[in-house]
């Protein structure tokens, strides 16, 4: 699942791709129906990897509840935003058992599951599966990373540079005024 430079604005429905940037706000493209306008830095912007659902426990990140509603639907999409608010709370409760009813509304609930099929519509809803090998070999890679940090912080002897003597300069004439000039 990719959902890097995906927003939600508050007041403005669907979801949004962010594609350029400019002076004072970010130009973002509309994934319902693909039309291009700017998000000036006073709407409320959230990005889909930042938003997490309240539980009776810790908070749950929006992408692992769209992880486990993939695997429960295989693949496929889920259940529609526009089905009954009861139906909605009860696929949530299938897929999310903890989550807090109190403070998640069900507006909050109907739009996870439009944001999940309009991800899904978009093709960004897939499975991501990793071999051992490729798992060993960003451990390395890591550890690399790591192990140059450490040299880099290691102090280095520096030999003392010689100063270079200012260069002559002189000094500007002294400017006369008022009454020392000729009478």
């Amino acid at each position: 699942m990719n959902i890097k430079g995906i927003i939600a604005i508050s007041g403005r429905p669907g979801l949004f791709k962010v594609v350029a940037q400019s002076k004072n706000s970010v130009i973002v493209e509309s994934m319902i129906d693909k039309k291009r306008f700017p998000a000036y830095a006073s709407e409320k912007i959230s990005t889909l990897e930042d938003i997490s659902i309240f539980t009776y426990d810790d908070d749950v990140k929006l992408t692992d509840v769209f992880k486990t509603i993939f695997d429960k639907y295989e693949g496929g999409e889920c259940i529609s935003h526009k089905a009954d608010a009861k139906e909605l709370a009860k696929t949530l409760t299938e897929v999310l058992p903890n989550y807090d009813q109190d403070r998640v509304y069900p507006s909050d609930v109907k739009k996870i599951f439009q944001w999940y099929n309009l991800l899904h519509a978009a093709g960004l809803m897939t499975a991501e599966v990793e071999s051992v090998a490729e798992v060993e070999d960003t451990e390395k890679a890591v550890k690399e990373v790591k192990a140059k940090k450490e040299e880099s912080k290691k102090p280095v002897a520096v030999a003392p540079t010689k100063t270079a003597k200012p260069a002559n300069v002189k000094k500007a004439a002294p400017v006369k005024t008022g009454v020392s000039r000729g009478k």
